[in-house]
């Protein structure tokens, strides 16, 4: 580890998984951070997720992947395929086997805040400022001020915005940007465990099609909950927040008609959250002066392809490596950091949005021509591109 006696002031906005995770890597390479997060205690709003080889590598990399998996679930089937009307599978394959083969890690499904909590572990207890809320992100000749709601206000060396989809830092560096109305909501809800019908309680990611709608679910929390997460078309209430609930009756009625199985196990849900997916275009650029951005706040994408914590977790290795290997000039290291993630983060977001279309075909020739071809892929060694990633070689 290089010393920090001379290291850059380096301010993480945002103590999310992004904000976090780039602590962690920050740290693994000889940089204190500070990280400021508004909340007044640090916990993950939200439910599951799905952490791919790519990221489960970066979490073991970190030290913390024996804490991760405590509560994670080490997922045995994935990309498995249903009708909607029948259950009927089109497609599923073996991840137990697959994955370790291919890229020498497993998938594991997990709650945000098992995620949350083993990259905490990896971050001293006084980087971390709670209840800081960030009222203006400002520039002096290039170089990032932030003012926070108690009257306090950090010059930092480096600004690091894993502030997300609302980001502060992004508005200041790029100016606003419009995002567009896909016309889709998401729901996500858990189900307890001993509620949910035996196909549910797998240790598989299965995703249910059908006209218009989708239903992914998984177990979490060490098996004690299945999480759900749904798509349907979008409703003029629909708002893009974490907060913001529906009820089970609401959710029902967008899988009317659908295999009794998937609505027993919507029935037994506790209380969904909703919100409306926004449509972004890939940023032109990330950096502004001595400030870059992180995750959501520079990328944010559909969940198609369940890699949103994935990226952000991938963003702060490599800006961490980036930081260490030209640590005089930092500036040029945002850049390098910049150029290295750009490219492949916008590549997920296109595909992740087309997916969008794929999975919501209505019964007839197109659907049943995308059903063959689901029976006949290899989704996970086609999709090698993303799970086979190595920051360090990207960087090298």
């Amino acid at each position: 580890m290089m010393s920090t006696e001379h290291s850059p002031r380096i301010a993480i906005l945002g103590g999310g998984i992004g904000g976090l995770a780039a602590a962690a890597f920050l740290r693994e390479k000889g940089f204190d951070s500070d990280v400021y997060e508004q909340a007044s205690a640090l916990t993950e709003v939200g439910a599951g997720l799905v952490i791919a080889p790519n990221a489960a590598r970066l979490i073991r990399r970190l030290g913390v992947l024996d804490r991760f998996i405590k509560r994670a679930v080490r997922l045995e089937t994935g990309w498995e395929f249903r009708r909607w009307e029948n259950g009927q599978v089109l497609s599923a394959e073996n991840l137990q086997e697959g994955c370790i083969r291919l890229y020498g890690e497993h998938t594991y499904t997990a709650h945000r805040a098992d995620l949350l909590d083993a990259l905490r572990s990896a971050v001293p207890e006084h980087s971390i400022h709670l209840g800081k809320r960030c009222v203006a992100v400002e520039f002096e000749d290039d170089r990032a001020v932030l003012r926070f709601e108690d009257g306090d206000t950090v010059r930092p060396d480096i600004l690091i915005g894993a502030d997300g989809v609302h980001s502060r830092v992004r508005g200041a560096i790029v100016g606003p940007t419009q995002a567009r109305e896909s016309g889709i909501c998401a729901f996500r809800a858990l189900v307890p465990a001993h509620k949910a019908p035996d196909f549910a309680r797998r240790r598989a990611q299965t995703l249910w099609i059908g006209p218009d709608h989708h239903l992914v679910h998984y177990p979490v929390s060490g098996e004690d909950y299945v999480n759900l997460v749904a798509f349907a078309p979008a409703g003029a209430d629909s708002v893009e927040s974490w907060t913001a609930t529906a009820t089970v009756p609401e959710l029902l009625d967008e899988f009317a008609g659908w295999d009794p199985r998937l609505v027993e196990l919507i029935e037994s849900a506790e209380t969904p959250g909703r919100w409306a997916l926004l449509d972004r275009e890939p940023l032109d650029h990330w950096n502004r002066g001595n400030a870059t951005l992180l995750g959501d706040a520079a990328h944010p994408m559909f969940p198609f392809f369940a890699q949103g914590a994935a990226q952000a977790i991938e963003d702060g290795a490599v800006l961490a490596l980036c930081l260490a290997a030209d640590p005089d000039h930092p500036i040029a290291a945002l850049s390098r950091y910049e150029e290295l993630r750009r490219r492949r983060t916008a590549r997920l977001q296109e595909v992740s949005h087309g997916r969008s279309h794929i999975n919501h075909l209505p019964d007839g020739p197109e659907q049943q021509a995308r059903d063959l071809q689901y029976a006949q892929a290899d989704p996970l060694r086609e999709n090698g591109w993303i799970y086979e990633y190595d920051p360090q070689a990207a960087v090298s």
